[in-house]
């Protein structure tokens, strides 16, 4: 939805303006996979690698991100799908800013993904899929989740009681529960060197 007796105002500094500044180029990473598959810790060290070099960047995590923004909101499929449509917008806000934003956040649904990568322009979304067992995941289930939904305590659980639907068309695939983190950011950033993200010399 749209609001009314709106105007978009351009500004006077471009986007383009804004990525020569930072001395890259500015696109969404959203990473994408079930609980406990390594999201929010592979999204920080990436973001450390990048920020090392020099990069403007800045992590949305989920739960982060519930915390204020998505605060009002609860797990139903409608809340669910406003969730990532408010990432998704304030994604676009950080791309705009020339701003390299990482999402990470479970947005099971490729309906849901789609929608956000339709927001911004071709080139400009980068999916990273976590790929990781379901059965690796509950073992790293540090909160205590997965048993809870097995339990019954939680519904709609992704995983357990509500699917999760891979990537079809992820720029990246990272094993995570094959490979280390450190190996699992270079086969990313090797990724966005393909991309030509960078502008200058990233090591």
């Amino acid at each position: 939805m749209k609001s009314n007796n709106v105007v978009w105002h351009n500004t006077a500094v471009s986007r383009n303006d804004r990525n020569h500044l930072h001395g890259h180029k500015s696109l969404v990473l959203w990473f994408t996979g079930l609980s406990g598959s390594g999201k929010s810790t592979l999204a920080n060290a990436l973001e450390a690698r990048l920020h090392n070099e020099r990069c403007t960047t800045i992590v949305l995590d989920g739960d982060n991100v519930r915390h204020g923004l998505c605060g009002d909101l609860g797990f139903s499929a409608e809340d669910r799908i406003e969730n990532i449509r408010r990432i998704g917008e304030m994604s676009k806000l950080f791309l705009d800013a020339g701003v390299i934003p990482f999402a990470a956040f479970i947005s099971p649904f490729r309906e849901d993904r789609q929608r956000v990568r339709d927001l911004v322009n071709e080139g400009e979304f980068f999916e990273i899929y976590c790929k990781c067992s379901l059965e690796k995941c509950e073992e790293r289930d540090v909160k205590g989740m997965y048993k809870k939904a097995r339990a019954g305590e939680i519904k709609d659980f992704t995983g357990i009681s509500s699917p999760y639907e891979e990537p079809d068309q992820a720029e990246a695939v990272v094993d995570t529960d094959k490979y280390t983190v450190e190996e699992c950011v270079e086969q990313i950033v090797d990724k966005l060197k393909a991309y030509e993200v960078f502008q200058r010399k990233v090591g």
